[in-house]
């Protein structure tokens, strides 16, 4: 599993706002902190969304989970980073993680479906300046991408880290989202001679293809032969 390994109460949740309780479907809501971090965790990309000049942007971007935090990194004269060291008390964000486990195919053009599990985050997000918060950090976006790459590379060094530019988002108002199941046809289309059912989609490491200049003698490592 990716990010931190913490113990979570069963029964611990998040609270719900205005803004984490959806307007529509708000059954397939849940608030639960294992399942917010299980779903953070198992994805590569999340998408970062901000105003600037009065308008909206949506950024996707690699990030990391530590605890009750995630961080996201750039360079620092990205844009979001930037705005996020001049705003302040921080740069109010909304960052938004989703997989699609399936397809859900239908009998009928509009009860066509997916099935997913998402996360949304409301919050500020704070420019991370502590050297040992930031290394913490850039740790754990390496580990989030591949769990216990981060000891097995380089870690940055001082001009790295000073050309890189790290953000913190703290898990305060946060909500997930899912559905599950299968098809939901009208009665009346049920005999209708169209396939309906539903297609899993899978997530896996393809074989892995060695750089060209690898030093004589470096072998595949183990995190990398998992199914």
């Amino acid at each position: 599993m990716q990010g931190t390994q913490e113990t979570t109460s069963p029964s611990a949740a998040y609270t719900r706002t205005d803004r984490t309780v959806p307007t529509r479907s708000p059954d397939r809501a849940a608030y639960d902190k294992e399942l917010v971090h299980a779903i953070l965790d198992q994805a590569y990309v999340c998408h970062l969304g901000f105003v600037r000049d009065g308008a909206p942007v949506v950024l996707p971007t690699l990030y990391g989970r530590v605890g009750e935090r995630l961080y996201v990194h750039g360079s620092t004269g990205s844009r979001p980073l930037r705005m996020t060291g001049q705003a302040g008390p921080g740069l109010p964000v909304c960052l938004t993680v989703t997989h699609v486990d399936a397809l859900v195919l239908a009998r009928s053009a509009f009860h066509h479906s997916i099935n997913y599990r998402s996360v949304v985050v409301h919050g500020v997000a704070h420019d991370v300046t502590d050297p040992e918060e930031k290394r913490l950090a850039l740790d754990a976006l390496v580990d989030h991408v591949v769990p216990g790459r981060s000891r097995d590379s380089r870690p940055a060094n001082r001009k790295e880290l000073a050309a890189t530019a790290v953000i913190r988002l703290d898990l305060d108002e946060v909500s997930a989202k899912f559905r599950t199941g299968g098809v939901d046809d009208e009665p009346e289309d049920l005999a209708l001679p169209h396939w309906a059912g539903v297609v899993p989609l899978r997530k896996g490491y393809g074989t892995p293809v060695p750089a060209a200049d690898l030093a004589p003698g470096t072998e595949l490592p183990d995190y990398l032969t998992m199914p």
